[in-house]
């Protein structure tokens, strides 16, 4: 069994598109661990990725949401104790209010304005209220990460990312992927006016909703990322938020950029970086056309972030277990 000590670097998923994403994008992948403490119930993946090694878990099937995620962070660092650095690694909704967050972008987590970069909400209150209630804010990841985005900012501001050329050398490698993870079509990234409600019964947008409701947006110059990353505040609370008037009201009062369901859960178990590709608008025409390119694009990010720190950095961080511990 590989030492478990030698893993620094924790990754989480939380659906089986993002640990398909987060395995493809290893540089190596290495033998599964034979043993691990049997009130652990995590699967884990270990591989390595640049000059770091990794350790992949993701939450049970069909398990999403806060408690779900804070089990498998605190599983895994029992299990891992040397692991220094967190990465939640997925997909999420936009929020396409204030900027110009379209299908595929990325959303990284990003400390500020009083907030670590993610912070839960009580879905219940905001609704009761009509405002927002904010219950907790992640802590923020080291500097040395932030540090790690900056110097990734500057680098794609001078010569673009290589985000795109990387998924499809990981589909070149795994052709069986192609089919659910190359990036759509952008004919069917449709940003729908936020009074104009999906109908019911299931059918998709293309059949049953009225094109003239879409939302006019100019398409993307040559010069411009495409995809484009975002830097700032993510929530996280446990339901689905599946509308938009919802999700306009939360971007007014907080600036947020994306929603998602398992940050929170992290919060008192794993400080981490919270990285998400967006595969929709957090409102009422949610489709799975775009999860799995999401998924990857995410990865990716992730991946490049990684490069970008030095191991030596990592191992100088105090453990997670002894910051969760106050020692």
């Amino acid at each position: 069994m590989p030492d478990p000590s030698a893993y620094t670097v924790g990754w989480i998923c939380a659906v089986t598109k993002e640990l398909v994403a987060a395995q493809a994008l290893l540089d190596e992948k290495h033998a599964e661990p034979n043993h691990v403490p049997v009130n652990d119930n995590n699967s884990y993946t270990l591989g390595r990725i640049g000059e770091h090694y990794v350790v992949i878990a993701a939450l049970p099937h069909w398990q999403y949401g806060i408690a779900n995620a804070a089990t498998v962070a605190r599983d895994m660092v029992r299990s891992f104790p040397n692991v220094r650095i967190g990465l939640m690694v997925g997909i999420g909704g936009g929020v396409p209010t204030k900027h110009d967050i379209r299908l595929g972008d990325v959303v990284v987590s990003s400390p500020g304005y009083g907030n670590g970069g993610v912070f839960q909400y009580d879905y219940g209150i905001a609704m009761q209220d009509q405002r927002f209630s904010v219950t907790s804010s992640l802590n923020q990841p080291p500097i040395f990460c932030l540090t790690a985005m900056t110097k990734l900012v500057a680098g794609y501001e001078i010569q673009g990312h290589q985000l795109e050329e990387t998924i499809q050398a990981v589909l070149e490698r795994n052709p069986r992927l192609r089919k659910q993870y190359q990036r759509p079509d952008l004919s069917t990234d449709g940003l729908y006016e936020a009074e104009f409600v999906h109908a019911s019964g299931g059918a998709n947008c293309a059949t049953a909703c009225d094109e003239s409701r879409l939302t006019h947006r100019v398409a993307r110059s040559a010069d411009e990322d495409n995809p484009k990353v975002h830097y700032g505040l993510i929530a996280s609370g446990n339901k689905l938020i599946k509308n938009a008037a919802v999700r306009d009201r939360l971007s007014a009062e907080k600036d947020v950029l994306c929603f998602e369901m398992e940050a929170a859960g992290l919060m008192n178990h794993f400080p981490c970086v919270v990285i998400r590709g967006i595969c929709d608008y957090s409102d009422s025409h949610k489709n799975e056309e775009w999860q799995g390119y999401a998924a990857m694009v995410a990865a990716a990010y992730a991946k490049d972030l990684l490069c970008q720190i030095p191991p030596n950095k990592v191992e100088a961080e105090r453990r997670i277990e002894e910051v969760l511990a106050g020692g």
